[in-house]
């Protein structure tokens, strides 16, 4: 599908690790046509990491899709009433922000424009990214697969020898997940199986 004349929210939570796996997902979503506003947490506006510096993020989030990150929750609260998301995707989804995705808590805004995204009937789709997926996060998971116009990226276990309850979705199929959550479809298979290192 081409995205031409949509406008996908791309939002990323604090799983630095995963950051350099969907700069070119996002990447894909602006040279099919679609209008990425880029969501941010305060995480990657404020920490560096050995997966690169906080500057350097915004950098390339600001060049790939050409508009300013949403980096507060007063700049996000603005996407219920404007209904300017056709889709809005959440990539990397930490374990942190499905939990509190799952338990109605919106302080960050990424919470805020998925809460204003939800509350426009619209679709949301996931691509977890926890070590605790199985864990105590597996019953906000299960929660978030039954609630309507949730949608999820295909995702299976990362590391099953050494972090057994670590659940990390298939990146690159954030687009196709989005498409089939614009007809309001799961993408399926849901569960998949992660090739380990």
């Amino acid at each position: 599908m081409k995205w031409q004349g949509k406008t996908v929210g791309y939002a990323l939570s604090g799983s630095h690790c995963t950051f350099a796996e969907v700069m070119p997902v996002i990447k894909r979503f602006v040279d099919e046509g679609a209008n990425v506003v880029p969501i941010v947490t305060q995480t990657l506006l404020t920490t560096d990491t050995r997966f690169g510096t906080s500057d350097d993020w915004q950098r390339q989030l600001k060049s790939i899709t050409g508009n300013d990150l949403i980096s507060t929750i007063v700049e996000a609260e603005p996407l219920g009433p404007s209904k300017l998301l056709d889709v809005l995707v959440i990539a990397p989804c930490t374990g942190n922000t499905t939990s509190k995705l799952a338990n109605a808590v919106t302080d960050s805004p990424v919470l805020m424009a998925a809460k204003a995204q939800m509350r426009n009937q619209r679709p949301l789709v996931l691509a977890i990214s926890t070590n605790d997926g199985l864990g105590l996060n597996a019953a906000n998971i299960a929660k978030l697969l039954v609630c309507k116009n949730v949608y999820f990226v295909p995702f299976g276990q990362d590391n099953p020898q050494q972090k057994p309850n670590s659940l990390v979705a298939k990146m690159d199929l954030v687009p196709e997940a989005c498409e089939a959550a614009l007809l309001g479809q799961q993408l399926q298979p849901l569960l998949i199986e992660r090739s380990h290192s």
